[in-house]
């Protein structure tokens, strides 16, 4: 076990419980709200407009940098609509029960040595589990609304979402198999301190040796996140904008925080799985002159967390904008007789690589 190398003696080890729970919401809020505003600019303000020709917001603040903040002040002060047959308990609690299973997944990525809201024996299980949460909420919200578009979105996300969990979770059964690990700062140090062919100047990102764990993966997260080309349930063609079709104002908000909020967490999930997480390659600890898991990595590690996340949320962006919206015949037989047997495949390939070698 590498749990011993994390304890460190900090000095918050011995405050009271609710100053400890205090401090760590502030920073859940903060891991989960300011990545989500950032790529919600850098990416569909300003990318996807450069990518289409035109410039993208420019009057709320210099080059638009404010107009986020004016999309959240216009959405807060508008009325808070309840179609008239909706069952308004479970139509008002659904966006919560979403936004829950974002910040359920925060908990347990670290962002550093020490950094880190827990630290679980089982942080794959955990972390695999409640995204399986949001499914639940988008279901009441298509039940709830008393509208046929939301109906029709919900039960069709709650088709996807399934049908996509499980090669999203195979996915992470290789990288499991090879770690020998459920807990995510062992796989950390798992891919920082194996070699590659005896070489282990950058370790061994398990992107080099699960590169199709990690495909399946990425793909699987679009079909999560909803994201093109996997947008059946908000098809604007045909239901409007799904399950979401009767929310306005802060309810409608909570939704759209949740969609990017969601799209971050799963990107640092997917940077910890398979880019080496917070850890530097050891050849750039060794010219800093300090361990891999240095108290210093504390500071360090969150920036390097935040650059991989941005380059898979890139990508997810990327190819939201790029590729056509499947049917949904197409988008279930992809799941179930493609991406499915693929999973297997590797995992079959890892099993039988990590028993030989």
């Amino acid at each position: 076990m590498l749990t011993s190398l994390f304890a460190v003696d900090w000095p918050w080890a011995n405050w009271p419980w609710w100053a400890d729970t205090s401090v760590k919401m502030v920073f859940a809020i903060v891991a989960v709200l300011i990545p989500a505003g950032g790529t919600v600019y850098l990416y569909l303000f300003k990318m996807v407009s450069f990518m289409q020709s035109r410039l993208g917001p420019m009057e709320a603040g210099p080059y638009g940098s404010l107009q986020l903040l004016a999309e959240l002040g216009k959405n807060v002060q508008k009325e808070d609509i309840f179609p008239e047959k909706a069952d308004r308990w479970v139509f008002a609690l659904a966006p919560y029960v979403v936004l829950m299973s974002t910040f359920l997944l925060a908990v347990v990525v670290p962002f550093g040595p020490q950094a880190q809201f827990t630290n679980l024996d089982t942080g794959v299980y955990l972390a695999l589990a409640v995204s399986s949460i949001s499914v639940v909420g988008i279901l009441m919200a298509g039940w709830a609304s008393a509208s046929k578009y939301s109906l029709l979105g919900g039960l069709r996300a709650a088709g996807q979402l399934i049908a996509y969990e499980l090669p999203l979770i195979l996915a992470v059964v290789g990288v499991v198999i090879q770690a020998g690990t459920l807990n995510l700062q062992e796989i950390v140090a798992a891919q920082n301190q194996q070699e590659i062919f005896g070489w282990g100047a950058i370790g061994n990102p398990f992107i080099l040796t699960q590169g199709l764990g990690f495909l399946i993966f990425m793909i699987a997260v679009q079909a999560e996140l909803t994201q093109g080309p996997f947008d059946m349930p908000v098809a604007e063609s045909e239901l409007v904008s799904g399950y979401m079709t009767e929310y306005s104002g802060f309810r409608f908000l909570m939704f759209f925080i949740g969609e990017f909020a969601t799209a971050n967490i799963f990107a640092f999930l997917g940077s910890v799985l398979f880019l080496g997480g917070w850890a530097l390659p050891p050849f750039v600890t060794d010219l800093l002159g300090i361990e891999w898991n240095s108290p210093w990595m504390n500071v360090i590690g969150p920036a390097v967390m935040f650059t991989k996340m941005l380059l898979i949320t890139f990508v997810i962006y990327w190819v939201r904008f790029t590729y056509p919206r499947f049917r949904e015949d197409q988008l279930q037989k992809f799941a179930w007789k493609v991406l499915i047997p693929l999973s297997l495949v590797n995992i079959a390939i890892t099993g039988a690589l990590k028993v030989a070698f």
